[in-house]
């Protein structure tokens, strides 16, 4: 299983260039499944997998320009303010034993699972569908408070589950602010980064990180970004898209089945 999880982890690299978001949302089941690693923990380390993995990703972006540093910092302050109140407040009043119903135990790692399950599904979606060519050009990018508020919805979901949220982050750059792809997928990249690495850093007092473990997978995720960047110039990553797409898809209904009917 370590074998197979060393694999998926340069996968989580690979589809980070290949598709610029989505591949960190990967990285909890990774740990939790292939490597069982608690899923409390698995958060944290994945918040430092995907905020390394992020930062070296953007590098690119950031040299050719296509990161817009204004609006990281708008939407970048209110997620820290969100991750750090999620991860030193509302996961730790989480109770381990939620419920108990018949045979069924509805524990806080089982929650954070499902949860993680319905944002994989929902983020599918995005990836699913046939994205349209914007026809209408002149309406005004949305106001600072939408961005605000996307936020911290951002720094909830990453703080909660240790995903980088990119798949929230692009289309709210996007159809929000009308920034072209090129840049929301650079400027992503550094919110993520930025959120990921933060969060992490709220996280160490509460957990006894394993680096001697948790260095190597970052490495060979942080050596699948750049097979997936250079890929990226060689294959047409609107048709990969979905594919991954249904994949996050089965993924997320499977981590549903797993936590809820087969426990």
């Amino acid at each position: 299983m370590e074998i197979t999880g060393y694999s998926a982890s340069i996968l989580i690299g690979i589809s980070l260039g290949l598709i610029g978001g989505g591949g960190s949302i990967l990285t909890v089941p990774v740990l939790v499944y292939l490597f069982a690693v608690d899923t409390v923990l698995a958060t944290t380390y994945s918040l430092f997998v995907v905020g390394s993995t992020s930062l070296v990703g953007s590098a690119s972006y950031f040299k050719k320009g296509f990161i817009d540093l204004s609006t990281a910092i708008l939407f970048g302050l209110p997620s820290i303010a969100a991750i750090f109140f999620t991860r030193h407040y509302m996961l730790p009043a989480i109770p381990e034993h939620i419920i108990y119903m018949g045979h069924f135990a509805l524990t806080k790692s089982t929650l954070l699972m499902v949860f993680f399950a319905l944002l994989m599904v929902f983020a599918s979606y995005g990836m699913i569908k046939k994205d349209r060519e914007e026809k209408i050009t002149d309406r005004q990018p949305a106001s600072n408070i939408w961005i605000i508020a996307q936020g911290l919805v951002v720094g909830v979901v990453t703080g909660l589950i240790g995903a980088g949220g990119g798949f929230l982050i692009i289309p709210a750059l996007v159809k929000l602010l009308k920034l072209p792809i090129k840049t929301a997928v650079g400027t992503s990249l550094l919110i993520i980064a930025v959120n990921s690495l933060t969060g992490f850093v709220f996280s160490l007092g509460q957990n006894h990180i394993n680096w001697s473990f948790l260095l190597p997978v970052t490495l060979i995720a942080i050596v699948g970004i750049f097979i997936g960047s250079y890929l990226s110039t060689k294959i047409d990553s609107k048709k990969l898209k979905p594919a991954f797409g249904w994949f996050v898809l089965v993924a997320g209904i499977y981590i549903i089945i797993k936590e809820i009917l087969l426990k």
